[in-house]
């Protein structure tokens, strides 16, 4: 092998100027010490998510207003703790939820072994896995509230899988992509009561009021109460004690007379135009919710100071008289990973399993299927020390 000296002859270059037979063995070291992990990775494996229970200490032990956990078991009893005591003030309201599907072609509903997660004795895929949660949804209200309808809003192109007893599936047109779904779900909304204002111009005399929700909450208690608590209310939104972000749009209620149904609607509208206008950045998550934060807070007579107190309150927003109900009762959701966390309020009447909670979302049901009394407070324990794992959903 004839090599140019002069070309060879700083030590910078030398690798250029060894024959293949040497650079070989060289080349399949660096390969190799290039597939051990590094302790970036090793800490990646020790970050990776849980694919079952941890059960841990019940957060707000001692704590009077909180539920106190002994194992599993419930040492006090929330206010709706036992299913079998149920109040009439529910019979009429149905749960809407917009829900659709992605990637369901035969070949991709087809997942590899990696993909699947499996809780209990059921495996499923990213299709099934939102199905499945979607199915216990509807299994949680029909078990506390089993008057009310569960009515689904969905893409007409989406084939739901879904045929129970007092669920409805309503098709309506719309742009259902990932991007735009917290968009179109506030269209939907409002396409849906102008439905219901069309049923009440025909003369329709049952009043029936609407929640709005995500599906992936699960309803513990009766919700009825408060439409008789507040008998002149529209619509109702959660807040929390949170600056920048104090509404979560996971849960809205709606009175079901035609004024309030016409109210509600124009205060959607509203929401959706500050929406489009403002906050398109924020399209695929929040953008909702920031809509919200800025259509109340914006209203002159506003004091944003009541966010900070775990109270119901009333005030009037752009023509509508808007009921503030607390997240901690209304839509409680299970701390994630560290942080400072006071259990499980007794007043809790919804749990929102938000992000990767979702599969303590099927452990929790499948745990209330197991009792053999329907009894929510021993549940809630499973849910309050499993709260602070980020589960593999």
């Amino acid at each position: 092998m004839v090599v140019n000296k002069r070309i060879c002859s700083g030590w910078r270059i030398f690798l250029f100027c060894l024959p293949v037979v040497f650079l070989f063995p060289l080349l399949l070291s660096v390969l190799e010490l290039h597939q051990q992990p590094s302790s970036k990775d090793l800490h990646r494996e020790k970050a990776k998510k849980s694919d079952h229970l941890v059960l841990g200490p019940a957060a707000g032990e001692g704590l009077p207003d909180r539920l106190q956990c002994q194992g599993t078991r419930a040492l006090n009893r929330t206010q709706f703790s036992n299913l079998s005591t149920r109040s009439n003030h529910g019979d009429h309201i149905a749960f809407v939820t917009v829900f659709t599907t992605y990637n369901t072609s035969a070949d991709q509903i087809i997942s590899k072994a990696n993909d699947l997660v499996t809780v209990g004795n059921i495996s499923y895929n990213k299709v099934e896995r939102s199905l499945a949660i979607l199915n216990v949804f509807i299994n949680f209200i029909q078990v506390t509230m089993p008057k009310s309808n569960v009515i689904i809003l969905t893409d007409p192109s989406s084939e739901l899988p879904i045929q129970r007893n007092r669920v409805i599936i309503h098709p309506i047109q719309g742009e259902y992509s990932r991007d735009r779904l917290m968009l179109q779900r506030i269209r939907s909304y409002i396409a849906f009561l102008e439905t219901r204002l069309q049923e009440h111009s025909q003369g329709q005399e049952e009043v029936e009021h609407f929640i709005f929700t995500d599906s992936d909450i699960a309803v513990v208690g009766n919700l009825g109460q408060f439409f008789h608590d507040y008998p002149d209310f529209h619509i109702a939104l959660t807040f929390r004690n949170n600056k920048e972000q104090p509404l979560n749009s996971g849960f809205i209620a709606v009175r079901g007379t035609s004024e309030g149904i016409i109210r509600a609607k124009a205060f959607l509208e509203e929401v959706l135009k500050v929406y489009t206008t403002k906050f398109m950045k924020a399209s695929r998550m929040l953008g909702d919710q920031l809509a919200l934060a800025w259509v109340v807070k914006s209203h002159p007579s506003f004091d944003a100071r009541m966010f900070t107190k775990r109270q119901a309150f009333l005030h009037e927003v752009s023509g509508a008289s808007v009921l503030f109900l607390p997240c901690s009762a209304y839509n409680w959701t299970p701390p994630e990973g560290a942080g400072q966390f006071h259990g499980m309020p007794l007043d809790v009447k919804v749990v929102h399993f938000k992000g990767s909670r979702k599969r303590l979302m099927l452990e929790a049901w499948n745990f209330l299927s197991s009792l053999s009394e329907s009894e929510t407070s021993d549940m809630l324990c499973l849910i309050v020390k499993s709260g602070r794992t980020k589960y593999d959903f």
